[in-house]
């Protein structure tokens, strides 16, 4: 019975050929570790299990003895655990784990010296602030726990552990702060986590698109993050959040569309300069997707609304253009995508470059040549600029998106179009839901309260009560002195 243990280990794991099978007596009965070397710690598994089986074997024979400090606990410096399943032991083995399988027994034990390869903590590359911490995340989960509870030393920290996909196994964690987070929403997550049924999930993205209420919506309504203290400190306002082994990211929520347009950094700052910079990150938001829109609405159909002087300017430089307003505007949008593309993959020493000066080049060139107008070039590299002041890569997409959805309406039906279409997106956002919480609280709904950190940022002493939008338990931020 036991011999077909070993069998169904060695059968699983025929075809892998980095899979060691290290065979050592023990008074007269055969003990196997069974591990992986490229990822297992194998300096590890040398001081705390092959060298004392290898000193087992040479003391005075004492089986007996053995198998009881098997049981107990006390046979090796590391813990170990039993399992009996063999499609268990073939799944830890894969997953770094070094399984020892014994004669005789109808079960094997389990070591966790798992050792994969992962890079140093790091600057954060997406989210750059000039004032606060500068690490970001890593792919190595258990780091990112790490980093995680450096941030808030309470054990009301709490994670739960998810094992995600048939192939891949990934280890996912909820991360939350008890009492603080609004159970309908953790029961939710954990619902959709515990029923996933995938190959595997390489990234935080996966669960995202599986877990997104509004599948069909372009608005995200998770948010992504790679900095430490923005999970921290979103925990602490009574969101849960999830960490992925292999991402070095996190997923937030629930979410408001307030809360994808604020920076770590305006935290950081003194409350006038966090507040102003907030204003304008508002501002050039809306004129990163309306902008363009406006533009070839007014100059095609709406040219009387336009100062005299600045119409005279803007049709003396569209005089000799070939193109239609719209036309020109598409070519120059979709000129502007390739240069953003092509920058965020050429190699970075060189990516930024090719970004900017051809930028430049081309719409130097293409004024010149007469296929575009200045004011146009203007107009796109004024909302080209204004899209990279929305802090949150996702919600800046859709602005993105949501951009040529508008410029087309503009071209064709005026101002009329493009306001019913800004009316269109405001009610979708006013039905969206992220996990239950209002898309567009405390606007819509109307909170008061909550308007302390949406628009401006008051002073930290006058931000007394967590936003309702994220919990509505243990509200109060202040501790009662005893």
């Amino acid at each position: 019975m036991t011999k077909s243990i070993l069998d169904g280990i060695q059968e699983q794991l025929a075809g892998c050929s980095d899979a060691v099978y290290q065979s050592i007596n023990v008074y007269g009965h055969s003990c196997i570790l069974i591990y992986i070397p490229s990822i297992v710690d194998t300096l590890s598994l040398q001081e705390f299990v092959s060298t004392p089986l290898k000193s087992e074997a040479n003391s005075e024979p004492d089986w007996p003895r053995f198998l009881e400090r098997l049981d107990h606990g006390s046979a090796f410096a590391i813990p170990y655990i039993k399992v009996y399943d063999l499609d268990r032991a073939v799944e830890l083995a894969v997953s770094g784990n070094a399984v020892l399988y014994i004669e005789g027994l109808p079960y094997l034990y389990y070591f966790e010296i798992t050792h994969y390869q992962k890079r140093a903590v790091s600057e954060s590359q997406n989210e750059l602030v000039v004032i606060g911490p500068q690490e970001a995340f890593i792919e190595d989960v258990a780091t990112n726990l790490s980093l995680l509870r450096h941030k808030i030393k309470h054990a009301d920290l709490k994670t739960k552990h998810f094992s995600i996909g048939k192939y891949t196994k990934t280890d996912v964690y909820l991360v939350y702060i008890e009492g603080l987070y609004k159970p309908e929403i953790l029961t939710e997550i954990e619902g959709v986590l515990q029923g996933l049924s995938v190959d595997g999930s390489l990234g935080v993205s996966y669960l995202a698109e599986h877990m997104k209420q509004g599948h069909f919506s372009p608005f995200p309504v998770f948010q992504y993050t790679e900095r430490p203290d923005s999970v921290a400190a979103s925990l602490m306002e009574g969101r849960v959040g999830i960490l992925q082994d292999g991402t070095p990211s996190a997923l937030l929520t629930p979410v408001t569309f307030f809360s994808l347009l604020q920076s770590s950094e305006d935290y950081y700052q003194n409350f006038y300069a966090g507040s102003w910079i907030r204003l304008v990150r508002f501002f050039f938001s809306l004129i990163s997707m309306l902008l363009p829109a406006f533009y070839v609405a007014i100059t095609t159909f709406h040219s009387q609304i336009i100062p005299s002087d600045l119409l005279l300017t803007i049709a003396s430089a569209r005089e000799n253009i070939p193109f239609s307003a719209l036309t020109e505007a598409l070519i120059m949008e979709l000129t502007f995508e390739a240069l953003r593309e092509a920058g965020t993959r050429i190699p970075k020493p060189v990516g930024q470059t090719v970004s900017i000066i051809g930028g430049i080049v081309i719409g130097q060139a293409a004024v010149q040549a007469g296929i575009v107008s200045a004011p146009m070039v203007i107009v796109v590299s004024i909302t080209g600029i204004a899209s990279y002041i929305i802090p949150h890569l996702e919600l800046g997409l859709t602005f993105r998106l949501l951009r040529f959805v508008l410029l087309v309406l503009g071209g064709t039906m005026g101002l009329l179009g493009v306001i019913v279409a800004v009316f269109v997106i405001y009610g979708h956002l006013a039905h969206l839901r992220s996990f239950g919480t209002p898309y567009l609280q405390p606007v819509a709904p109307l909170i008061f309260e909550d308007w302390k950190d949406t628009l401006l940022r008051v002073p930290n002493p006058f931000m007394t009560k967590r936003s309702t939008s994220f919990t509505d338990q243990k509200n109060d931020r202040r501790q009662k002195k005893q």
